[in-house]
């Protein structure tokens, strides 16, 4: 084999003929993705740049000025599949736009949009971005350009954290505190937002590090955009205020500051706890992220319960049916809006059609006898879909979720019992480089099927001598090579982000994130967290091997929620709680604020800085408390993903 580096490389011929390809299917699409995503546009992002409280960017938008080189408009770098370098300049087109009369919107900056709606002397904000930082930002650009008004509700479509993650950077705790501000959102938002990253969140937010690219340079041969919108804004500030007005049903209807609003309610679609908006007398509807201008995620790269398709299909027909007649623009909290019947029709019944193809034809095929990898592998959608740019994969795939969907009905297993107990990924890449005659056979043998542009069967044959092997330089760099023209070649922002971010970490010979511990609790997460959660996340730290000698009791009198009373007992390496009942034998004593307790959870406090507080005292056999606390791990943030 010939010499390798870790410089990142150019575009291979085999990549640059086929986004040659794929520049030549795209080129006779419509531009009109264009028009409307400049439509209304009252003034650019700004500021471009948002700081943080580290002293860096929270927001750079102006690190994707790469985009709109106009010089590369029309003939995007190679080292871009042209249908993605298509979706990020779309992407690119930031600031404050008018949607229709009394509805504003802030695209651009942050990966999520917010939206302003004007009512007699105030405003309606829906989804209130990721950060505090970014939603100020959002703010100060519509005070600017069409006036500061006070705020008289939030709306929050959805429990995922971009869309109401900012609200202190648009509401303080005492506006928050005093009930005045509507905070609507669906039923199950709550416990939905709090507990969808808490359990498995280390794990979570490391493969987030590589499904949004966050480690990548921002530039052609790095993260361009994710599909659904430019990128994550980089340590944000993450708040939570709990809604004080749910909504449970379709049909509720709520008027506001003089805004009328009929609340459609989708949960299990795009997030657990969801819900569309229309506006009677605007004639206007929000679709909250159930469509956007990609095919979205039945299952997300990162790692989440898997989504309902079938659902999610019904409740876009149900919007289509509800509103659709009634609807002169249509908008969402990613992307674009648009306008007209013919428009809005044509965008929802062809989104509702893609994500029922992908669950139907992925069951026909399971109960014909293919299995999950087959499927992913034959499943296109036909033309008449396939031809919308809003359904191209530019975020979800049809790939991955048609796995989802045969994940959802048939699990992990697909019934051939030599899947059933296979070697884990070292000993079988042992094994696998044995029986293929060693390292340098195997890597000879692949560089044949590199020179071929086979890049996939390099990734997935030499990761073998690399997990077998991951000393072995040569064998790390070549994998490197081979993931990163498949990321050059994706039109998936996150299959590009993942491919690229995996050929750095082999090229620095494993992560450099090693030792860094890290979960997606926030502390503006951690005091809205129910106790009941914070146990269950003891219950994931605890080693059971470790523990199992372990045998107690202790009860629990939470100072700060009404001296809520709780029995946490610990047998067999298994950890549980009763609410409302104290044990006359338990071994501890413990009165704690939610606060504190929620640090012994999370880890983020030793038992000595706890007990030397003012939050935590404990009474009894404290030795059973330390012996407790040395059995539970301590996730790092950093392990490995590409190599053992």
């Amino acid at each position: 084999m010939a010499e390798l580096t870790p410089e990142r490389k150019p575009a291979s011929d085999v990549t640059e003929a086929r986004q040659a390809d794929v520049r030549q299917k795209i080129a006779s699409g419509s531009n009109e993705d264009f028009e409307i995503a400049e439509r209304g546009r009252i003034a650019p992002g700004a500021p471009r740049q948002v700081p943080g409280r580290f002293g860096h960017a929270v927001w750079d938008l102006d690190s994707y000025a790469f985009l709109d080189d106009p010089v590369l408009k029309e003939n995007p770098p190679a080292t871009v599949n042209p249908s993605l370098w298509r979706q990020g300049r779309l992407n690119n087109i930031a600031g404050l736009f008018e949607v229709a009369p009394s509805i504003y919107q802030v695209r651009g900056m942050d990966i999520s949009n917010v939206t302003f709606i004007a009512g007699e002397t105030g405003w309606i904000v829906i989804d209130p971005l990721t950060a505090e930082e970014t939603a100020c930002a959002a703010l100060a650009l519509i005070d600017e350009h069409v006036g500061a008004r006070p705020i008289h509700a939030v709306v929050y479509t959805h429990s995922h954290t971009d869309h109401f993650g900012g609200i202190h950077g648009l509401l303080s705790e005492e506006e928050i505190a005093s009930g005045d501000v509507k905070l609507i959102a669906p039923v199950g938002f709550f416990e939905a937002a709090i507990s969808e990253n808490v359990l498995a969140g280390t794990a979570m937010l490391r493969r987030a590090m590589y499904m949004y690219g966050a480690l990548l340079a921002h530039d052609a041969q790095g993260h361009v955009d994710t599909g659904l919108g430019k990128g994550l804004p980089a340590l944000p500030t993450v708040g939570l205020a709990a809604p004080n007005m749910e909504i449970e049903t379709t049909g509720t209807e709520l008027v506001i500051d003089g805004v009328r609003m009929v609340f459609q309610i989708t949960p299990g679609t795009e997030a657990p706890a969801e819900m569309n908006i229309f506006f009677p007398e605007m004639r206007a509807l929000c679709m909250a992220e159930n469509c956007t201008s990609n095919q979205h995620n039945v299952y997300t790269l990162r790692g989440a319960q898997v989504r309902d398709a079938l659902l999610w299909s019904k409740y876009i027909d149900e919007s289509l049916e509800l509103y659709g007649s009634g609807t002169d623009v249509l908008f969402a909290s990613h992307h674009w809006p648009r306008w007209g019947d013919e428009a809005i029709t044509r965008f929802l019944a062809s989104q509702r059609d893609a994500y029922r193809y992908v669950h139907d034809q992925t069951l026909r095929l399971a109960n014909l006898g293919l299995t999950a990898n087959e499927i992913a592998e034959q499943l296109t959608l036909p033309a008449g879909l396939e031809d919308e740019f809003f359904n191209h994969g530019y975020y979800g795939t049809v790939s991955h979720n048609s796995k989802a969907v045969y994940q959802r009905y048939l699990g992990w297993f697909d019934g051939n019992p030599a899947h059933l107990w296979p070697n884990p990924p070292v000993e079988a890449a042992k094994r696998y480089v044995e029986f293929m005659g060693g390292a340098e056979a195997v890597l000879e043998k692949a560089q044949r099927y590199f020179d071929a542009g086979d890049y996939r069967w390099v990734v997935e044959v030499v990761n073998h001598v690399v997990f077998a092997e991951p000393q072995n330089e040569t064998a790390r760099l070549f994998q490197a090579d081979a993931l990163e023209q498949l990321g050059y070649q994706s039109e998936s922002g996150p299959w590009r982000d993942f491919y690229l971010t995996g050929a750095l970490e082999l090229r620095s010979n494993g992560t450099q994130l090693k030792g860094l511990r890290g979960n997606a609790l926030g502390p503006g997460l951690v005091k809205s967290m129910t106790f009941e959660l914070l146990i269950d996340l003891l219950g994931v730290r605890l080693n059971g091997p470790r523990a199992e000698a372990l045998n107690f009791d202790a009860n629990v009198v939470v100072s700060n929620r009404g001296n809520d009373v709780w029995t946490v007992g610990v047998r067999h390496g298994v950890i549980h709680a009763r609410h409302g009942a104290r044990n006359s034998g338990a071994a501890l004593e413990i009165e704690t604020t939610i606060e504190e307790f929620a640090a012994l959870g999370s880890g983020s406090k030793s038992l000595e800085q706890l007990m030397n507080g003012d939050g935590f005292h404990v009474e009894g056999d404290v030795a059973l408390l330390h012996e407790f606390i040395e059995c539970l791990d301590t996730f790092e943030f950093g392990f490995e993903i590409v190599m053992p």
